[in-house]
């Protein structure tokens, strides 16, 4: 049974407004919102003297692994340990992500989410991102190349159903064989629809756009780059606004310069934080596997022994403080890129913002944005 919960005299953040009040949670929804307020609860959190900030849950929408588990591993303990381990950076739900590997492993893991159900002290798994197989060999980067394939559209509806109609995000490369058909058949079918790994010009990421398309994997990373006379992926997306950007802000990724270049021309309105972590995320350097490979994991990031990026071992809540060093964003730009562009884009219209009748789906940071307490459909899941 969920307890209720009274927070109090804290900052709440949303996109569109920052007011200090307080909250009243019952079973799971934030049911009152207002300033004081007069209730009784079975747990009271006040944030007088606290400087406490409250957001709505961070959404990672691109996450392989964390904890020494992949979602690939296809087991429910994996699943289970990379939703423990989330609630700790403040994320309270997310999209485990596949990547290219042969068929029967792909499925595994699909069917393994399609099967799995969260328990109430984890982050809630909103549905999966398929990275891969359908993507460009000379954007490969950890995607194993062995096994990138052309997009099929009856091969990628099997998949659907193995997952029990899970999957949400979808990342193509739309110039390959049968990419811009299979691009506009899963934008009809309600999949975001992102380009990543892709080598497309300008006028195929244009076409792609037209045809459904409306987020870009990991902006600058494995795609074709700017050039003035070709702006390539980069240059297209960054000026197209039916597009969001995925970024990893882990400045490995890119360059606080690059960050701050896209935060301009997109704005937070455009922006989608995300940490694309893999296994080793969370534990000591060393030697991981990521799709069958094996990754170097140090102070400069998780690489393959060829030296390509292979994920990251990025946090939520550091992706924020990075972005707020970078940019000198606002609160309220940053639960933008958090939580509510996310669920905007995965049409969850009661996640990704602080009101009532929405999931108490919320974390509650310091003024230095550190995790104090994360609290997943009206349960406190993790306290520092």
């Amino acid at each position: 049974m969920n307890r209720t919960i009274f927070i109090s005299n804290v900052t709440i953040v949303n996109y569109d407004q920052e007011f200090i009040g307080d909250l009243f949670i019952r079973e799971g929804k934030i049911e009152q919102l207002g300033q004081d307020l007069q209730v009784e609860a079975d747990i009271y959190l006040d944030g007088t003297s606290k400087n406490w900030i409250v957001m709505p849950g961070f959404i990672d929408m691109h996450i392989h692994g964390s904890a020494g588990f992949d979602m690939m591993d296809a087991t429910e303990e994996a699943l289970r340990g990379m939703a423990r381990s989330l609630v700790k950076e403040g994320t309270t739900s997310y999209l485990p992500t596949t990547i290219t590997q042969q068929v029967d492993a792909i499925e595994a893991a699909l069917k393994n989410v399609g099967e799995f159900v969260n328990n109430e002290d984890e982050a809630e798994i909103l549905g999966i991102h398929v990275e891969g197989p359908y993507i460009s060999t000379k954007w490969a980067g950890a995607q194993p190349v062995g096994h990138i394939t052309e997009p099929s559209i009856e091969q990628f509806r099997k998949w659907q159903k193995l997952s029990g109609n899970r999957i949400k995000q979808v990342t193509v490369a739309p110039e390959v064989a049968g990419g811009f058909e299979f691009v506009q058949a899963m934008s009809k079918e309600g999949i975001v629809v992102s380009i990543g790994h892709s080598d497309a010009t300008s006028e195929e990421v244009e076409k792609a756009v037209h045809l459904g398309a409306r987020q870009a994997t990991h902006l600058y990373n494995q795609m074709r780059p700017f050039h003035h006379r070709e702006p390539g992926i980069v240059g297209s997306v960054l000026m197209e606004e039916r597009m969001q950007v995925e970024i990893i802000v882990d400045y490995i990724h890119s360059h606080t310069k690059a960050v701050n270049v896209a935060f301009r021309l997109k704005g937070a309105e455009g922006i989608i934080l995300i940490t694309d972590a893999m296994r080793a995320k969370g534990l000591a350097y060393g030697e991981y596997d990521l799709g069958g490979q094996t990754v170097h994991v140090t102070e400069k990031g998780a690489h393959l022994s060829s030296g390509a990026l292979a994920g990251s071992i990025l946090t939520m809540d550091q992706a924020l403080r990075n972005m707020k060093q970078s940019t000198n964003c606002s609160l309220k730009e940053l639960v933008s890129m958090s939580s509510t562009n996310a669920a905007k884009q995965l049409k969850l219209p009661h996640k990704g913002y602080i009101g009532e009748g929405f999931d108490a789906d919320l974390v509650i940071l310091d003024m230095e944005l550190n995790i104090q307490k994360t609290i997943c459909r009206g349960k406190i899941v993790f306290e520092n």
